[in-house]
């Protein structure tokens, strides 16, 4: 059964709860639903009767009930139980419904983007970007944040609010004639092989990241005064 109030971050219940209940306004319409939820069919269908039953619904997880190319490069099924136990307790996930999980936080099956607009809340992002960073910067304390978040997850953060060098980003890149672009969606396998060297090599320092080896991508390097760590996509042939 899912509860709003538990997990790692149980002072987000309130501002849950608000999220929750707007969504299911919405959903009420289901016109309104597909444009929300990104979906038709079958696939809405289920996606509703996923909401309509949210509250007491079966859980898992965090680290296995969110699914696709990242947590399957990640496999945390195949970790020697010490490290799915190191990742149970360091890895943080955004949600759109939730705002920011541990990867141990039992989540129900739902459908919502942190890029959603949801009235009368507006941009999901916007509307979490002070709780949750306010929460995780609480929960770093003295430690490094590694952010390997994509652009839509990192925009529900608002890093001026952690401790000075607190933040390791970790980007992936390509060559172009334009220059470096991040990879996007064609790297995502690479950075769940990468989050799974980090969380089994126990990196936590930006020079930590750098260190590691990770097949298909070329050594890290370290920039902007060594806050940022960059990986460039391994080139064959």
């Amino acid at each position: 059964m899912a509860a709003i109030d538990t997990g790692a971050f149980p002072e987000l219940a309130g501002e849950r709860a608000r999220v929750r209940d707007a969504v299911r306004t919405v959903l009420r319409s289901r016109v309104a639903a597909e444009k929300l939820l990104g979906v038709r069919g079958a696939h809405l269908d289920r996606a509703l009767a996923e909401w309509a039953g949210l509250d007491t619904a079966p859980t898992l997880p965090a680290a296995y009930r969110y699914s696709g190319v990242v947590w399957g490069a990640v496999g945390v099924d195949d970790m020697p139980a010490a490290v799915r136990r190191r990742l149970m307790a360091r890895v943080l996930v955004p949600s759109g419904l939730w705002g920011v999980v541990s990867a141990a936080d039992p989540i129900p099956a739902y459908r919502l983007k942190m890029g959603a607009r949801v009235a009368p809340i507006g941009l999901l992002s916007a509307f979490w970007k002070p709780r949750a960073s306010l929460v995780v910067a609480a929960r770093a304390r003295r430690g490094a944040v590694i952010d390997l978040l994509p652009i839509e997850h990192a925009a529900a953060f608002d890093f001026a609010q952690f401790r000075p060098g607190a933040r390791v980003r970790v980007d992936i890149v390509d060559d172009t004639p334009g220059g470096q672009r991040s990879v996007g969606h064609a790297g995502k396998s690479l950075k769940g092989a990468l989050a799974r060297a980090i969380v089994i090599e126990d990196a936590r320092t930006a020079a930590d990241v750098a260190d590691l080896r990770v097949e298909g991508l070329e050594p890290g390097r370290l920039e902007d005064d060594g806050s940022t760590v960059v990986f460039r996509r391994r080139v064959h042939g």
